[in-house]
């Protein structure tokens, strides 16, 4: 297996006491070699002061994409491209509507598909980082219609609650797609009607492999929808394919390596008082408590043998947050399968 990129954050000392907008300090990117054991982080990163908000802001690297030349990552408030495999900094694109970004993603045609989670919204930008679309993924409504375009949310410490939080975006098919976290599925932009129902938890993800498409949900399972007829083909319960601890923390961050290995991510709990989005702790207080003195990891599944095969505790390279998983771009042939 060849080196992986982490991408994801470091949480503030004292992020058990603070909100979720509140509680990272920095965005990091980690290298790991699972074969040989090394590892090490290859990018810091804490956004200038004009683009966050100016009180206790939240800072870290969201979903990212990774291609042959480019590294396309996400703060809250901006997109950044880097050149791979050197991560030299090429530019930044920000807008006064950016809020809570939690994914961009690369079309084809060179087009940036960002999920701007805070305002409910996914945004198209061209080849230059201007605004060419903005989509209300509620409806086919206006996108502003319960926003101000006078207001600058990048220094919006949150709009919560939302009311969708849609949180990634693949393409597929010549078609743009978005998970939404609250309605539990997947439905296409560009085809309105268009609609996976997932159901099992609130959803993260949307790796797409042939005619496939893989969802992770926060509660530890992976979705496998069919992108043909957009229906659920597997469900998996990571946390029956691991000894110990029987909850697995919050499950975000995927690579499909191949039909039977996945590479998931998962990020060390925190308290927060929106309880709605930690009702699948069962158990209370008690596992509340083991849950967040647990390090973030990332572990290597085997779907056909349904067990974990090993994982890799993330507080060697300082990072409590995962939002994806890159294996190395020179081994994205492994990602496209055929289904």
């Amino acid at each position: 297996m060849r080196p992986i990129y982490v991408v994801g954050g470091a949480q503030k000392e004292n992020a058990v006491q603070k909100e979720e907008w509140h509680s990272h300090a920095k965005g990091i990117i980690a290298w790991i070699d699972p074969e040989r054991g090394e590892y090490e982080v290859r990018l810091e990163y804490v956004s200038p002061p004009e683009l966050i908000p100016d009180e206790d802001p939240n800072i870290l690297f969201k979903a990212a994409t990774f291609s042959q030349s480019r590294c396309y990552l996400c703060t809250s408030t901006e997109i950044l491209e880097y050149s791979y495999p050197d991560l030299g900094f090429l530019r930044r694109i920000s807008h006064p509507c950016f809020n809570d970004v939690h994914h961009v993603h690369l079309a084809s045609n060179g087009h940036l598909y960002v999920a701007n989670t805070g305002l409910d919204m996914v945004v198209e930008l061209d080849g230059d980082g201007a605004i060419v679309r903005e989509w209300n993924v509620l409806d086919d409504t206006d996108p502003w219609q319960r926003f101000s375009r006078d207001i600058d949310y990048r220094k919006v410490a949150s709009t919560k609650p939302h009311l969708s939080h849609p949180n990634f975006v693949f393409t597929a098919g010549g078609q743009v797609w978005v998970t939404r976290f609250h309605q539990k599925d997947a439905v296409c932009l560009t085809e309105p009607g268009l609609r996976i129902e997932l159901g099992v938890e609130r959803p993260h993800d949307g790796v797409v492999c042939g005619d496939l498409v893989y969802f992770t949900t926060v509660d530890g399972h992976v979705v496998v929808a069919d992108l043909t007829n957009r229906v659920v083909r597997d469900v998996y319960d990571l946390t029956e394919m691991q000894q110990g601890l029987r909850k697995v923390g919050w499950c975000r961050g995927l690579a499909v390596l191949d039909e039977k290995r996945i590479l998931v991510g998962f990020s060390r709990l925190r308290p927060t008082k929106w309880k709605a989005n930690l009702q699948w702790l069962k158990h209370g207080l008690r596992e509340l408590y083991t849950l967040c003195h647990q390090p973030a990891r990332v572990a290597l599944f085997d779907l056909d043998q349904r067990r974990q095969l090993w994982d890799f505790p993330l507080d060697r390279v300082g990072m409590s947050t995962v939002f994806s998983i890159h294996p190395d771009p020179a081994c994205a042939d492994e990602l496209r399968f055929a289904a």
